[in-house]
């Protein structure tokens, strides 16, 4: 074990990646790239533009930027080249396994057949074995649709459910409780999905919300949600039940203008499953490795901590026992090697 962290520890680490938005990786260059082939006006020609427009600070103006900028995903071929130039970046970072989400719904109302997305993504994630990178689909219900509409999506998942891992739930929080979802959950349960949802910072009604994602949902993770320190009992329960947390330091700064570091290190002082993704790369400044490197230098993390980040990343992974107890002692044989 080193004596402090650096980039290069933080890059070698193998770690698992559970909390990443698939359409949220669209780099400016990429985004133009697409609009040209597809003859899509987004009113940037330059990246610099693209960068420009770039401005939020909290969820609801984030999301504005954030689905007109889908509007140049058009083929099969761009939703693969999409997922797979993401994945070769996890690569990169030191990723192994990852869970990555995706929003049909942003791109049915376009137009734009289910078939044409799940497709695109999948075959990313087969060809993403070659170069050592276990890669999985979390299909999401967007929270500011109806229930009715999540439903329907499910239904026309079903020709892709060997294709889908699990069914998130991401996008605006507010008047959009997970309550609202309990009966497509409750379906997608019933057909075999892992299920998680998203608890964004510093949300109104934040710790309701939880409440009602773990009590009456019982969802099998829990992404953002550091709220939750609000309440010890909570903390208690997800502690005991090894429910993983799905952290993500820099979208937190960019949303709430706090890392939630002192969150992220309370959880895990307590033993609690927290881990740390990098959300919405190309929108928030950085990828998985960005994430664990601004969270040790702005906090003072010690090796044994981001370890743990990384060991709690694999532990609350949808995967095989078997396939944890193999991530986890390629942990112990880095740390081991590691000089």
């Amino acid at each position: 074990m080193p004596k402090k962290v650096s980039r290069e520890f933080i890059d070698e680490l193998p770690k698992a990646e559970l909390h990443v938005h698939l359409e949220g990786t669209l780099e400016p260059e990429l985004k133009l790239k697409l609009a040209k082939k597809n003859h899509i006006d987004i009113g940037q020609t330059t990246i610099e533009d693209v960068e420009e427009s770039y401005h939020y600070d909290d969820l609801a103006s984030f999301l504005a930027v954030y689905y007109p900028g889908m509007a140049v995903l058009q083929t099969e071929e761009d939703f693969y080249e999409l997922a797979i130039t993401y994945l070769h970046h996890a690569a990169a970072d030191g990723v192994r396994h990852v869970e990555m989400f995706f929003d049909p719904q942003a791109h049915l109302v376009r137009g734009i057949p289910l078939h044409t997305v799940v497709d695109g993504f999948y075959q990313a994630c087969v060809d993403a074995r070659a170069f050592d990178i276990d890669a999985h689909l979390i299909m999401c219900f967007l929270r500011d649709m109806s229930a009715l509409s999540a439903s329907d999506l499910l239904q026309q998942a079903q020709p892709f459910r060997n294709k889908i891992l699990g069914i998130g739930l991401d996008s605006d929080e507010h008047h959009n409780p997970p309550l609202k979802f309990a009966q497509p959950f409750s379906a997608a349960i019933a057909q075999g999905y892992r299920i998680t949802m998203h608890a964004d910072v510093d949300q109104v009604d934040s710790i309701e919300h939880i409440k009602q994602a773990l009590e009456i949902i019982n969802v099998e993770r829990l992404d953002h949600g550091t709220n939750i320190v609000e309440d010890q009992d909570l903390v208690d329960w997800v502690n005991n039940i090894h429910l993983g947390l799905t952290s993500c330091p820099l979208s937190n700064d960019f949303i709430s203008g706090d890392l939630k570091g002192k969150e992220i290190i309370e959880l895990l002082n307590e033993g609690v499953k927290v881990s740390v993704n990098s959300d919405d790369p190309a929108y928030f400044g950085g990828y998985i490795a960005d994430n664990y490197e601004a969270l040790a230098a702005d906090y003072k993390l010690k090796p044994e901590q981001i370890v743990q980040l990384a060991r709690n990343s694999f532990e609350t992974s949808w995967i095989s026992d078997k396939q944890k107890a193999i991530y986890l002692q390629q942990i112990d044989d880095f740390v081991e090697d590691f000089e």
